[in-house]
């Protein structure tokens, strides 16, 4: 196999080289301030990436959320990436996932009391957002790290710790977006999916692969898995001794799947690609699955993500009267490293805050 995969690099190769020349054109013309940024009177929190996604950005900016949302009037805005919609939207009661996109309906669903909003350009959604929500004081950008027409305050970068960015390539030869030198833009590095059991002195090794710069603190994060609950009455679940099927459609499913292997008697998995919405075949197909199989005591259960789209057919599924168990999932930070975050973070939004004395929406910057 490895004489095809190296035929297959070199034929990528060049289509690479062309990817690579027309971003770093791109950044050199926004380094040199032939392009310009924008920055705007409201702290800006990037949250982002350098790989096409899997690295788990959106726990992350859960974990923002609520270290910030008992103190400030927080909204977030995403592409509202495989939404079926176009333009600025600001989610209200009867939006669903198809309005908005899974990532951003999740946030709705977790946290009533913030502000999601969709905009492929940011540049001009935030405007519109702080016109619609003027009370905003802390826009929280997810999956923004290539969107450098504005200029956020604090750019968090994320990287998955089984495939660093400092590891692979740029498209079409890896899963880069943009050169790995694009990592010296974040202020912020965390690598995220560590072992729970990483040592010190393996994290010191990932530390010198990524070589920060001076202004940038590195962080390392582990998944944390929290109590399953019903997805329709939020009712606690209980997995052992159970047989549960597998319903997920995200980027990475192994450590969820691996997860709820080892918590239950028997899994069975239906896999779908990342964010795909269920239709009414795949509905039957569940269905299906889950009446074939021949085990007692068994359970569909989910991620959260993929719950905002099953929610789509929420009727049928209600109809059916099977239990579905939704997983959620937090982000836990690794030798303490939650506390300088945290001062980061809140010194920044602090400063910002206090420093507000134009009442501009936003100024430009070359």
């Amino acid at each position: 196999m490895k004489p095809f995969f190296s035929f297959v690099k070199i034929f990528l190769y060049p289509f690479a080289l062309i990817y690579g020349a027309v971003v770093w054109l791109r950044n050199r013309l926004y380094d040199t301030g032939f392009f310009s940024s924008v920055q705007f009177s409201v702290p800006v929190i990037t949250v982002g990436n350098l790989s096409v996604g899997g690295t788990g950005k959106t726990p992350h900016v859960e974990y923002l959320i609520r270290l910030l949302q008992y103190r400030y009037r927080l909204a977030t805005m995403s592409r509202g990436y495989n939404r079926r919609t176009q333009g600025f939207l600001l989610a209200t009661e009867d939006t669903n996932a198809l309005r908005i996109g899974d990532e951003p309906m999740q946030y709705f669903m977790k946290f009533p009391d913030l502000a999601v909003s969709v905009a492929e350009e940011r540049i001009t959604g935030i405007p519109t957002l702080i016109q619609k929500r003027p009370d905003t004081e802390i826009v929280l950008l997810d999956d923004a790290y290539q969107h450098r027409s504005v200029k956020a305050g604090r750019n968090i970068l994320i990287t998955d710790f089984s495939k660093p960015f400092y590891k692979d390539h740029i498209l079409p030869m890896g899963t880069l977006r943009e050169g790995r030198k694009a990592y010296e833009r974040a202020d912020i590095i965390i690598v995220s999916k560590c072992p729970v059991d990483l040592d010190k002195s393996a994290a010191d090794t990932i530390i010198q692969h990524i070589n920060p710069q001076l202004h940038q603190q590195v962080y390392f994060t582990t998944i944390q898995y929290g109590l399953p609950y019903d997805m329709f009455t939020r009712d606690v679940v209980s997995m052992k001794g159970k047989n549960a099927l597998i319903v997920c459609g995200i980027a990475k499913p192994e450590p969820f799947v691996q997860y709820i292997g080892s918590h239950t008697n028997d899994t069975h998995i239906l896999s779908y690609a990342d964010h795909h919405y269920f239709l009414n075949r795949d509905i039957e197909e569940i269905k299906e699955a889950y009446n074939n199989w021949g085990v007692n005591d068994k359970f569909i259960i989910t991620t959260e993500k993929d719950a905002t789209r099953l929610h789509l057919h929420a009727d049928k599924l209600k109809d059916w009267g099977v239990q579905i168990a939704v997983l959620p999932i937090q982000v836990s930070f690794l030798f303490n490293g939650y506390i300088a975050f945290d001062n980061a973070i809140n010194s920044y939004i602090e400063s910002e805050i206090s420093g507000e004395n134009d009442g501009l929406i936003y100024e430009e910057i070359l």
